[in-house]
């Protein structure tokens, strides 16, 4: 099979999947991918990604000029997000962006990921930040998210979703997963009332075994405390892991009587509070959409 003609039906089904699993809803989100030095294969705008087929893909150029299409068909109305994407890390190979209702409603309470709390996002992802709020469509967003790229795989855009880079169609897509996973776990142990976070010791560690895993990531993470603010985001990757005495999980101790957090303790920002009977109404629900409609016999 001709390589784009396969890229085309791999952006297919990775519409697909993002529809299938929620990710997106109605004609919400955008794929893209390399053909070449200069040229990209995008989704069409106004089209839902459960809906999409090979032959509606649009082919562009790195400045967003159309090079090929079928009639009618324009590309996505968020290409500039992508093109800035590309421009700015010569080494990714596709962009994936979607509204996962979990993490995006991080991005909307203004949270960003990038607490030590995952082995695996931490030796994958590092941190996933918050882009600043941008409107849609606009160059406004794009410059928006510029700032982060070169340091992160994967961020969060305010008030708005998530976008994710590869080397690869699936690559990008499988980042995007690992960013709502991420998210909904941190947000069950939020529910629950706290997280053990990994030790600082414990993500030195972790980075150092990055290389053995393969795995490639656009920035370290940085050393603590941060280097002093600079302006500079594509340094590295924030991660907010509290020193330990030899402990590999420390506990967060959250301030007592909702003041200032004591000396030496790990507070929680932008922390989520909800009576007994708003959490038991979120786990039934939560039961409701895993299992679906119980019948009565």
């Amino acid at each position: 099979m001709d390589p784009t003609e396969q890229l085309r039906r791999d952006i297919v089904e990775i519409g697909r999947r993002l529809w299938t699993r929620g990710f997106v809803a109605s004609n919400d989100g955008n794929i893209s991918v390399r053909l070449g030095p200069d040229r990209l294969l995008m989704t069409p705008s106004g089209v839902s990604k459960v809906d999409m087929t090979p032959e509606m893909m649009v082919v562009t150029d790195l400045e967003g000029t159309v090079v090929s299409s079928a009639p009618g068909r324009k590309p996505s109305s968020e290409i500039l997000m992508h093109l800035v994407a590309y421009a700015e890390r010569p080494d990714v190979g596709a962009v994936v962006h979607a509204h996962p209702p979990i993490s995006t409603g991080f991005a909307v309470a203004g949270i960003p990921l990038d607490r030590a709390v995952l082995a695996e996002v931490v030796t994958t992802l590092g941190s996933i930040p918050i882009a600043d709020y941008g409107t849609p469509s606009t160059r406004e967003l794009a410059e928006a998210v510029r700032p982060h790229l070169r340091a992160h795989d994967g961020l969060l855009l305010a008030n708005h979703g998530a976008v994710a880079l590869g080397k690869d169609l699936f690559g990008a897509y499988y980042k995007m997963e690992t960013i709502e996973h991420f998210a909904r776990i941190s947000l069950v142990a939020r529910l629950l009332g706290r997280e053990h976070l990994l030790s600082r010791e414990e993500v030195d560690r972790l980075q150092q075994l990055r290389g053995s895993y393969g795995i490639e990531t656009p920035a370290p993470i940085c050393p603590d405390p941060p280097p002093a603010a600079t302006g500079d985001q594509s340094v590295c990757q924030i991660v907010y892991a509290p020193s330990s005495g030899g402990e590999r999980l420390v506990p967060e101790t959250p301030a007592v009587g909702g003041g200032a957090p004591a000396a030496g303790s790990f507070a929680t920002e932008g922390g989520i509070r909800l009576t007994y009977g708003q959490l038991t109404a979120l786990i039934d629900e939560a039961v409701r959409q895993f299992v679906g409609p119980q019948r009565d016999d």
